[in-house]
């Protein structure tokens, strides 16, 4: 065959199996649009069409920065390597379909800059070494061998060997017909690793040369095409879509407040709910929209699963395992849910579509059928949730494990690792949400803590006459509001003090408010406390699934806040830090929430409040989830145990972003916990492990769990008698006091 001979063959395939390989292509999309955006529900809550601001700022930083994949520094080089890899190859991948017409095709203008083919060819080798690096963390923590302790346990592994295949045969094709191509063509100034391989296969002759060009041309664009069929049936659909989805993600300072339960735009009236709201999630198609996107969005590399407190404790719970299932469950229906999108209605409350659900056969009928949260009852569940180490598990009983589903703590460590901003999180409280308020079935625990904040307004039962009984405790006046006959709170007060359920009743927090308190007094600082007119914001229930119960107690505080003309507002509770900073503005309550180590702080830097007595003591710092991931407040109460005279402040390994929750989130703080290790023990071994005299934290639910913990090893004799659990408000006044 002459030279035009050949070009005409290439030319044929290549378009053939260009039709066929981009029909089936656009088919998927098609259809995986009419899954994600046609079956969810509305998202009011996320514009249509972002601003380009938001959109620059999320693909710079996240997506072409690669910020958060970074944050774990070898995967992410590797990554790194592979994604602006493939951004520079997209230059060859357009040449390869133009040398399927056109001899020595190079993209116009700036093809055969020797500066664009030497990063060509600079970043094939560098995809070349990322997928090597992938290989190696692959088969260094095979989840085979490490079980759960892998992050890649559950992880479909055999689809991500097989993508590290199709990779390397995208580099490998590529320059094989490049360095052909060299050879019969020259030039290529800069083409480094091109030239290379072509002088390997150089001594195979002309013609030989001429054929391997062509025949690499066709399975270079072949493999692409292929590879791009394999992305859009797999996890790796994530290289798609991901920039979609951090592009919608929500991104407030910190992990930000729960999304309100919503209705046709608006917020949920509680006061005279519609009888079509929805409450909760109770089947795939309730998610909106958004979160089936994030479903399809998973990587599953398991970066949230390994931060996971539950996870590491041997609980069923995995945060990618959990997104894992809605995706297959999602997938599975999806001939159920893309025909009911087609009717243009929705099915009845509880009720499926029998005439549908009789076209799509009974496989898909049985699934979209499976109850979303159960038991899943047996042994095999208790830790992994039926999931074997190759990702594979039965679908039969329901869709969630409950067991998995309660095991949250809300800590937002999954949130914060997630590359591609999973919203985990908001998922799960709004299955919670469901199982409360429409199944009435949740943990029996949660039946005290509910009728407790419904009828004495706050979690532990306490009678409100006894907020002020700390008051009593001190040897200095507090000004409580009303006791002198105001309505509003005085100009010369500065700082509302929310003293919290717990700083007004549990021991151990009622010692960080005296301390508080003792220290405001000190630092001249003017405030007042609202006594028996506090009662519980809402947080543990809110987590807990009964949104109806916090915006009882929510619109409860916000009124009385608003008529006392609150401003400023000084807690001790990280959970009341965020709830009435971040969530009462949903209801029309804006206040300027501060945490007690931030006032704290600053008082140290105005020279209000000065450390003078040693304290020479190891002390380590707990982050509390709901004051750093949730409100990235780290470096305040640093400053204040740094502060101190002769403290040698050591931190533990897993700290700052990557702290470890205390296990009281989420409601955890009201249930027991029955299986695996305890996370509060867990925690505090690792505390006790810096050799630390003193743990100092500055959340009342930290302060009581790791108490506990450290107890528990105390008696067990694994901790030293001398270590103490405090808040850092404590801590300082030790030493503020001569």
């Amino acid at each position: 065959m002459d030279a035009h001979q050949v070009l005409l063959l290439r030319a044929v395939l290549g378009t053939i199996i260009a039709i066929v390989c981009l029909a089936l292509a656009a088919r998927r999309v098609l259809v995986l649009y009419g899954i994600v955006k046609k079956s969810g529900q509305p998202t009011p809550d996320r514009p249509e069409s972002p601003m380009a601001s938001t959109i620059i700022e999320t693909q710079s930083v996240e997506v072409i920065g690669q910020k958060k994949l970074l944050a774990w520094t070898i995967p992410g080089v590797a990554h790194v390597f592979a994604f602006w890899g493939f951004l520079v190859l997209t230059i060859t991948v357009i040449e390869a379909f133009g040398e399927l017409y056109i001899e020595n095709f190079f993209f116009p203008i700036i093809g055969t800059w020797p500066v664009v083919l030497f990063a060509e060819d600079l970043f094939a080798f560098l995809v070349l070494v990322g997928i090597a690096m992938f290989a190696v963390i692959r088969l260094r923590t095979n989840p085979a061998k490490q079980g759960r302790y892998s992050r890649f346990f559950g992880s479909h592994t055999g689809a991500a060997w097989l993508v590290l295949f199709m990779i390397f045969m995208v580099v490998f094709t590529l320059m094989m017909y490049r360095g052909a191509k060299f050879n019969i063509y020259g030039g290529m100034d800069g083409a480094f690793f091109s030239q290379f391989v072509g002088g390997i296969i150089e001594p195979l002759g002309e013609t030989a040369n001429e054929w391997i060009e062509t025949l690499f041309i066709l399975g270079h664009v072949s493999v692409i095409l292929i590879f791009l069929l394999i992305v859009l049936h797999s996890k790796h659909l994530h290289i798609f879509v991901a920039p979609i989805n951090v592009m919608f993600s929500r991104r407030p300072n910190g992990l930000g407040p729960l999304l309100p339960i919503m209705y046709k735009g608006e917020p949920l009236n509680f006061e005279d709910p519609p009888d079509d709201a929805l409450f909760g999630v109770g089947r795939i198609d309730d998610f909106k929209w958004k979160d089936l996107l994030d479903m399809a969005t998973c990587t599953e590399c398991g970066r949230c699963q390994s931060q996971c407190p539950a996870w590491n404790t041997e609980k069923p719970l995995s945060p990618k395992l959990m997104i894992m299932d809605l995706r297959d469950h999602l997938f599975s229906a999806a001939p159920y849910l893309l025909a009911t999108a087609a009717k243009g209605d929705r099915d009845e409350m509880g009720e499926r579509n029998e005439l549908v659900l009789t076209s799509v056969g009974e496989t898909v009928a049985a699934e979209i059928q499976r109850p979303l949260v159960g038991s899943r009852e047996g042994d095999e569940h208790r830790s992994t949730d039926g999931y074997d180490a190759s990702g594979h598990r039965s679908h039969e009983g329901p869709v969630i494990d409950e067991d998995a589903l309660w095991s949250c703590t809300t800590c937002g460590a999954c949130v914060q690792q997630c590359p591609v901003d999973i919203e985990h999180i908001d998922h799960f409280v709004d299955m919670r949400r469901h199982m409360v308020m429409i199944e009435s079935d949740f943990p029996a625990e949660l039946n005290g803590l509910f009728k407790n904040i419904e009828q004495k307004g706050n979690p532990w039962g306490m009678n409100a006459s006894m907020r002020n009984a700390w008051i009593e405790e001190v040897d200095f006046d507090v000004r409580v509001f009303g006791m002198d006959g105001e309505d509003v709170i005085p100009d010369d007060v500065e700082y509302l003090f929310w003293v919290g359920c717990a700083g007004a009743y549990e021991d151990r927090a009622k010692r960080t408010t005296k301390a508080v308190a003792e220290l405001m007094n000190v630092a001249g600082v003017e405030f007042m406390v609202l006594g028996e007119g506090e009662t519980c914001t809402g947080d543990s229930a809110r987590r807990a699934g009964n949104e109806f119960l916090y915006q009882m107690q929510a619109m409860q505080n916000v009124a009385v806040l608003n008529e006392i003309k609150a401003k400023k507002i000084v807690v001790t509770c990280p959970h009341c830090l965020n709830t009435i900073g971040r969530e009462y503005p949903d209801l029309d309550g804006h206040y300027e929430v501060v945490h007690h180590t931030q006032l704290l702080a600053q008082l140290l830097r105005d020279k209000k409040l000065t450390p003078v007595k040693p304290v020479d003591e190891k002390v380590t710092y707990h982050d509390p989830c709901y004051l750093g991931r949730h409100n990235k407040i780290y470096v305040p109460p640093r400053e204040l145990v740094a502060s101190i005279p002769g403290v040698n402040l050591v931190e533990m390994d897993r700290s700052v972003e990557k702290s470890f929750c205390c296990g009281a989130g989420g409601a955890r703080m009201w249930m027991e916990e029955t299986i695996g290790e305890r996370v509060n023990v867990n925690r505090s071994d690792e505390a006790i492990g810096t050799g630390a005299t003193k743990i100092a934290v500055g959340c009342p639910f930290c302060n009581v769990m790791l108490n506990d913990g450290t107890t528990q090893r105390k008696q067990e004799g694994a901790a030293s008698e001398d270590i103490e659990v405090l808040d850092v408000a404590a801590l300082l006044l030790d030493s503020v006091k001569e």
